[in-house]
């Protein structure tokens, strides 16, 4: 039997950068997290350590910085895709690419003249994602968000469970229901709004989150991606990854108070962990774009 290379990929990752458009007195500011990786013919600096093939991880930092500057940053996706091009376009021995970026966000500050031009305040956990997977001329591009927390004070139920051994969970038609949704979509077109395509996925994913009353968190689950791809028809399935945030209602028997579901114990872990797929049956997603985007398959 013998050894040989398998699939490989190299490159720079978490490059940091922050571009500030200029182009008004109205700033705006872009701040992302870059990891470039590129694939192709590099079996010889593997077997014998020869670079003659290899686009330095240096040399792939330095050109996130110098795309950034000569074509600006309009969204993730475009610049994911921008990225992966001149790559895969300009180098011979450069047939596919993976590029990730994340986008961290910033608000800007309102003051008592109104909102600033260039002073801006740093927002909440969540980031913007994106994957664009290149393989020759073949483009998928994967987006996401992630951290994005939620809650409900009302409006969610979990009863009906069986009673099984070790069960010890109190039945309930009255609970808080949170979670920090982690979400990941494939596009079936590389022509799109990316922005616009974005704010409306995050919007469907929050409507389907708040209507919703919910019997379990599989169920809210479902509905939120299943809101999605109605609302974006170009996405062909969405990957959900919600994290239920326990809240458990505190006894307060000992001290002669009762707890009309108000005072709550918020609990870190352990946490039910709830995952699925929702697929868009006629828009099959390519083999292979999940695991290179780096998801559970």
């Amino acid at each position: 039997m013998g050894i040989v290379l398998g699939p490989n990929r190299y490159g720079k990752a978490e490059v940091r950068m922050v571009f500030v458009n200029r182009e008004s007195p109205v700033h705006e500011i872009t701040d992302v997290n870059v990891t470039s990786q590129l694939i192709g013919d590099f079996v010889d600096t593997h077997l014998t350590g020869a670079n003659d093939a290899v686009i330095a991880t240096d040399t792939q930092k330095n050109t996130v910085y110098a795309l950034a500057r000569t074509g600006g940053i309009t969204s993730p996706e475009e610049f994911a895709l921008r990225l992966a091009r001149n790559f895969v376009d300009q180098y011979d021995q450069v047939t596919g690419a993976r590029m990730a970026v994340e986008q961290f966000g910033w608000t800007r500050i309102s003051t008592s003249a109104g909102p600033h031009d260039h002073a801006f305040a740093k927002g909440t956990e969540e980031k913007r994602t994106t994957v664009v997977v290149k393989d020759g001329a073949a483009e998928h591009v994967v987006s996401g968000l992630t951290g994005l927390v939620v809650l409900k004070s009302t409006g969610s139920e979990f009863w009906g469970f069986p009673q099984v051994d070790y069960t010890s969970l109190v039945e309930t038609a009255d609970r808080i229901l949170a979670t920090a949704v982690t979400a990941t979509w494939v596009h079936s077109s590389t022509d799109l709004d990316w922005n616009a395509t974005f704010t409306t996925i995050r919007e469907a994913l929050l409507e389907a989150f708040a209507t919703t009353h919910s019997l379990s968190l599989q169920q809210t689950l479902y509905a939120m991606g299943k809101g999605a791809l109605e609302a974006v028809p170009e996405v062909a399935e969405i990957r959900l990854s919600l994290p239920n945030k326990h809240h458990f209602l505190v006894d307060l028997d000992k001290w002669g108070l009762d707890n009309p579901n108000q005072v709550f114990f918020a609990a870190d872990r352990p946490y039910g962990l709830i995952e699925a797929a929702i697929v868009r049956e006629e828009a099959p997603v390519p083999t292979g774009i999940w695991a290179a985007a780096g998801l559970f398959a």
